[in-house]
């Protein structure tokens, strides 16, 4: 999380969203310093800050699930930033994940987007964007991420500086997101990214049919959706200030 208390701003960086490229910018030019941890929620901040900072300007990024689930396969399978093998850094429910593709030997590098995606992606997809990222006053969509960059910016009263520079890449990723979805991961995507992808004006390729979210998968996503809300508002916070050795 990145705040400025010169120019009235607080940035929260949501896991692969291009979030490291905003970061680096807003403390190399537009007096912005690191607070809390990265990825740490606007609740958590709302739970430090000052009356003024409250009244902060927000914003954040998100992306379309259907790209984001091949960008974790691949940083799983590259092992991004050593990050994501047993005795690395990331948290628990990543390493949950990667038990469940494991051999004793590590990562199986054989393992297809479409094995790891039916293995691993199977209810209502949702996270923790779904906590506030309704109420912050602006969104950049990585789709779009340079130029709703330059639009918060302009919010901001900030000037554009040079373009935002890619940063933290997955490697591994050579073609367009949705080639890697053969018709065995068509319909399972449809039902576990529906939801979502309603909420936040996502659409699937035409091509797919018929993509309509059905009665049941909408109650499942709304029920799962309390537990989880419950899960990163009181849990998470808890179980990332033990790990780290944080008091609030």
């Amino acid at each position: 999380m990145v705040v400025s208390d010169k120019h009235r701003y607080v940035f929260v960086e949501l896991p692969r969203t291009g979030s490291s490229a905003i970061r680096r910018a807003l403390i190399q030019r537009y007096d912005g310093r690191a607070v809390l941890h990265k990825h740490a929620t606007y609740e958590e901040f709302l739970k430090i800050a000052s009356e003024e900072q409250k009244r902060y300007f927000v914003f954040s990024c998100i992306r379309n699930p259907l790209d984001d689930a091949v960008s974790l396969y691949f940083k799983l399978k590259t092992n991004h930033k050593n990050k994501f093998q047993p005795g690395g850094t990331r948290e628990p429910i990543f390493r949950t994940m990667i038990r469940r593709l494991q051999g004793k030997a590590g990562f199986d590098n054989r393992t297809s987007f479409p094995e790891f995606f039916l293995k691993s992606y199977k209810l209502p997809y949702d996270q923790w964007s779904s906590l506030s990222h309704h109420r912050f006053d602006y969104v950049i969509r990585f789709e779009n991420l340079s130029d709703d960059f330059r639009a918060t910016l302009e919010r901001l009263a900030l000037p554009r500086g040079p373009s935002l520079p890619l940063h933290n890449r997955t490697s591994g990723k050579s073609r367009d997101f949705l080639s890697y979805y053969t018709p065995a991961t068509v319909e399972r995507a449809k039902c576990v990214f529906g939801p979502y992808m309603k909420q936040w004006g996502y659409e699937f390729p035409a091509e797919w049919g018929d993509t309509r979210v059905g009665l049941w998968t909408e109650l499942e996503f709304k029920l799962l959706r309390m537990l989880r809300l419950f899960y990163w508002k009181q849990v998470r916070p808890v179980l990332h200030a033990r790990h780290k050795g944080v008091t609030f």
